[in-house]
């Protein structure tokens, strides 16, 4: 590591397999809690290139336990984290939103490192259980339209940097990680990054995939569409500038999608959305991220017949009968 962080001192680049290296040597515990800290804070004061992020992407998933749902046409909806909005559960409500209008939703998710309730912290609340056994996630998708794909079940790897990512408590590039290391590979993508420097980057990396994806980044620094402000939008073939008015929205207030200051507190309005008396503003935010999910799988679906059938999901409650299925099963 003393090697590694003397070129990255020295302003140099790592090159791909550099990358992948480190990563594989992080996942078999070769360095201490102050070399881990020293090479995170790296990538917190100059941006990742794409071999660096390209490399530390393939030992992840080379070292995943790998589950195959591919008997399903799945989708992932998931954000970098890291934004410091503190958001109510925006992508994991639109996942069963998405789960809801009969889409096979594969979620990955973690805890929460930088912000007040991840998906993971979410889900435990609701008292579900974490497996990677494959057999009870193709169950799930089967009976509830969704599974949940809990990150540390499926990267043993991390586990090496966890201590430190919670000690710093701060957006490192793991959160960039997340959701291109998806275990499942599904053939749907719907990520969010909190800048826009990482939303090209993953088109970049993407754009040689067989995937479906789109990428959204908030001008306003969001990991999601907010409706506070403009978002771009990327796909394989497509990069627009969308703004609430032009899909029919009000433009909101950042209080508008507060989640609180607890699990409790973000739980209480995950629930009060999912069984349909969630505010304009909170079903606003959650169908439109839904639209552009089923707009990501059909592109030749117009964006107000696929709100119309998320807004059918989440008000006619079967938003929830999904999540109801999957925590009883």
């Amino acid at each position: 590591m003393k090697q590694i962080l003397n070129i990255l001192f020295e302003q140099k680049r790592l090159t791909k397999q550099q990358a992948k290296e480190v990563l594989i040597n992080i996942a078999q515990e070769k360095y201490n809690d102050a070399q881990l800290a020293s090479f995170m804070t790296v990538f917190m004061i100059r941006p990742i290139t794409v071999n660096e992020l390209s490399g530390f992407r393939e030992a992840l998933k080379e070292l995943a336990i790998k589950v195959d749902l591919s008997d399903f046409n799945t989708i992932d909806i998931v954000g970098t984290g890291g934004d410091g909005k503190n958001t109510f559960n925006i992508s994991t409500l639109t996942s069963f939103v998405v789960a809801g209008t009969g889409q096979k939703v594969a979620k990955h998710g973690n805890y929460s490192v930088s912000s007040q309730s991840g998906s993971s912290d979410m889900l435990e609340s609701f008292g579900y259980e974490f497996t990677n056994n494959q057999d009870t996630l193709k169950r799930h998708l089967e009976k509830a339209n969704i599974c949940f794909l809990h990150s540390p079940k499926f990267h043993p790897a991390m586990k090496a940097v966890g201590p430190t990512r919670k000690a710093l408590k701060l957006k490192t590039f793991f959160n960039i990680l997340g959701p291109l290391v998806n275990p499942s590979s599904p053939q749907n993508q719907l990520l969010g990054t909190f800048n826009i420097e990482v939303a090209r980057l993953y088109n970049y990396i993407l754009q040689n995939e067989n995937s479906n994806y789109g990428i959204v980044h908030a001008l306003d620094g969001y990991d999601e569409i907010s409706l506070t402000s403009g978002f771009k939008f990327y796909t394989k073939n497509t990069e627009n500038l969308i703004i609430p008015e032009d899909l029919g929205m009000d433009r909101l207030d950042q209080k508008a999608i507060y989640g609180g200051n607890s699990v409790a507190d973000a739980a209480k309005i995950f629930k009060s959305i999912i069984n349909g008396k969630g505010t304009k503003a909170q079903n606003n935010v959650v169908l439109t991220n839904a639209a552009f999910a089923l707009k990501t799988i059909d592109n030749q679906k117009s964006f107000e017949t696929a709100f119309e059938q998320a807004k059918d999901s989440l008000l006619g409650l079967k938003a929830k009968q999904c999540l109801d299925r999957l925590v009883a099963n």
